[in-house]
């Protein structure tokens, strides 16, 4: 067991290292267009399946509650997985496809920005999403697996993690996303 666990660590280390070769300049842009919406007046909103939509509530989470000035403003964000009854009656009475870009359709705003977060690339709600911001003039910022799948090249931004292994891009997604958080609260 130990050398297993010694392995997953490295191997973790290993996909961040090139991570921080491969998307800085990806992140820095994901970061800009973040701080610009906040500046003048937007929010952020968040998304995702499963682990990712964990990770899109406690990245929304950190923004409102602060990430280390908890008596400073709360920035404006929203995880889109967390009301349950428009989820359920929503995918219930029509489909899981588009509960997403529904919610987009009623509380998105020109400007605002969208994090869709799904670490194959191909949720087809992730995409109708981010197909949806677009429309209504959101900036639009997709995080997934080292192919991006259907996804890559339909944000604005995409922060590819270089890897194939479900947990190694979970793990960047969520310090992608903590390293997003608080360069938006340096940045205000």
């Amino acid at each position: 067991m130990k050398e297993r666990i010694r392995k997953e660590i490295l191997e973790s280390a290993k996909v961040k290292s090139e991570l921080a070769e491969r998307s800085i300049d990806d992140i820095n842009s994901a970061s800009s267009l973040m701080i610009k919406s906040i500046i003048n007046g937007g929010k952020i909103i968040w998304c995702g399946n499963g682990g990712s939509a964990a990770d899109a509530q406690h990245l929304s989470t950190e923004l409102m509650g602060g990430m280390t000035d908890h008596e400073s403003k709360p920035i404006p964000s929203i995880a889109l997985t967390t009301d349950t009854s428009f989820l359920t009656a929503w995918t219930n009475d029509t489909d899981f496809e588009t509960v997403f870009s529904r919610q987009i359709q009623g509380i998105g705003s020109k400007g605002d920005v969208l994090i869709g977060i799904s670490t194959s690339g191909n949720s087809k709600n992730i995409i109708a999403a981010i197909k949806q911001a677009k429309f209504k003039e959101l900036y639009t910022i997709g995080l997934t697996g080292e192919n991006g799948g259907i996804l890559a090249g339909v944000p604005d931004v995409t922060i590819r993690v270089p890897s194939n292994n479900t947990q190694r891009v979970q793990e960047c997604h969520i310090m992608i996303g903590q390293i997003l958080c608080g360069l938006l609260e340096d940045g205000l």
